[in-house]
């Protein structure tokens, strides 16, 4: 097994702080907004599940393993977007709310793809 440590790093931060967010936006919905209950545990499931997954590929078996794990963080960063512009666009999360969370979630995007990106590149050149 290979550690991987990135703890101090900006994708191992900005993906828990992410996750942090949207437990806090999930703890917000009100009792009325339980008609869209199951949209609101998917966001919360997938959008803690990119931190979850960016602190697993730290304990990665291979460099491969690592990138797998990273894909799996973008998988579901994807589908985040997806729950976040949903939610925008029917009223249930305010434009200020919406904005914020995407611009966060954009940038741990866009570090997974870089990350990605660059284990690839190491990969082909050590092959």
């Amino acid at each position: 097994m290979i550690h991987y440590n990135r703890e101090g790093g900006p994708l191992h931060i900005k993906s828990y702080n992410f996750a942090i967010s949207i437990v806090i936006m999930f703890l917000h919905f009100t009792d009325n907004d339980w008609k869209l209950q199951s949209v609101y545990k998917q966001v919360l499931r997938s959008g803690t599940s990119i931190s979850a997954n960016v602190h697993e590929s730290e304990f990665a078996q291979s460099s491969s393993d690592f990138a797998f794990k990273l894909h799996i963080a973008l998988k579901e960063a994807n589908e985040t977007m997806n729950w976040l512009n949903l939610l925008h666009d029917t009223g249930y999360l305010s434009t200020e709310g919406f904005e914020s969370m995407a611009g966060d979630l954009s940038e741990v995007i866009a570090l997974l793809v870089s990350s990605i990106k660059t284990i690839k590149k190491n990969n082909q050149s050590n092959n």
